[in-house]
């Protein structure tokens, strides 16, 4: 009878939190390692533009014109560590909220998938990672900014799960986080190409760009928002307020990467990327239009994917018209 009663228990038995390379998968998975690509065409964009402009207005050195194989994938691996520890440090922070969330209470941590002491782990070799990129143009290009900037850097995109407890500027935090890939990446390979407007102006436009899709993405949980006082903008303002926010964002995105074109210094951005960014305000326009009476989870989610796929395009266009020019 005991063994018997054992047996019928058994299945509802938790595993408990899993670890090694089974750990990696369920952290890779939690996080969306995968959509990391689509902020890495904005950082490659930023990277080539201050590799194809001139070095700054008070020098005559001629510009790079092109990216050396280790500065490409310093930038790739700096992105996606940036990103990793990024959102493991969210997780952490967020794991008490996720679990009284339907949305996300089946999260790898709340879950009990993963356990906190492995998620720090991965969030310390995560951080590691990205000093060591950071450390890497100094050592192969004597450029000292990327490591004197890495531990701030860290420390601000790691800092947005506290900030939705406090004030809606979350999501301009968040878009923040992202919107330093571009400069950041710009600084590693040419440090005196910001003395230009453009690639601000592309920081600029990543920010709004992505404040704008976060406040839509806030719109799943406005509820459980206003239910443990969390200060998202839907649940601060309602939601048709926060969407005109978003909408105010997204025009304000396509404004400034236009600018990028305008004000591109090295005269090489073309009709390919002014094309792209057409087709970005198209797919901008579509969604604020859909939205408006679909703000379900499905709908969001199909959102974010394609507009993944428009940065793909965007950030794609411009590298190819300046490696063209």
């Amino acid at each position: 009878m005991a063994s018997a009663a054992a047996s019928m228990t058994a299945p509802d038995a938790s595993p408990g939190p899993i670890r090694g390379l089974a750990a990696f998968k369920v952290i890779a998975s939690d996080i969306k390692l995968a959509h990391s690509v689509f902020a890495l065409p904005f950082a490659l964009l930023g990277a080539f533009m201050a590799a194809t402009c001139s070095a700054g207005p008070l020098t005559s050195e001629p510009p790079q014109r092109w990216l050396f194989g280790w500065q490409v994938a310093l930038v790739l691996a700096a992105m996606v560590s940036a990103r990793t520890a990024a959102m493991l440090a969210n997780r952490l922070v967020d794991r008490t909220i996720d679990a009284k969330n339907p949305r996300t209470a089946g999260r790898a941590l709340p879950s009990g998938r993963l356990s906190v002491g492995t998620a720090r782990l991965a969030l310390l070799f995560a951080s590691l990672a990205f000093v060591a990129c950071s450390a890497g143009f100094w050592l192969l290009d004597g450029n000292t900014w990327p490591i004197r900037l890495a531990v701030p850097v860290l420390l601000w995109v790691a800092a947005y799960g506290y900030l939705k407890r406090w004030t809606w500027f979350c999501h301009f935090w968040l878009g923040i986080s992202l919107g330093i890939s571009p400069v950041a990446a710009a600084i590693a390979v040419n440090p005196e190409s910001l003395s230009h407007l453009a690639p601000w102006m592309l920081g600029a436009a990543v920010v709004c760009w992505v404040a704008g899709f976060d406040v839509i993405y806030a719109l799943q949980d406005v509820e459980i928002d206003t239910r443990d006082g969390l200060k998202s903008l839907p649940a601060n303002w309602g939601r048709g307020p926060a969407l005109h926010a978003s909408r105010v964002l997204h025009v304000a995105s396509i404004g400034l990467l236009v600018g990028v074109y305008l004000f591109d210094p090295s005269r090489a951005m073309g009709r390919v990327f002014v094309g792209a960014v057409a087709l970005a305000a198209a797919v901008l326009l579509l969604d604020h239009a859909t939205i408006r009476r679909d703000p379900g989870p499905k709908r969001i989610g199909m959102m974010m994917m394609m507009n993944g796929i428009v940065s793909l395009v965007v950030g794609g266009a411009g590298i190819a018209d300046l490696l063209a020019g």
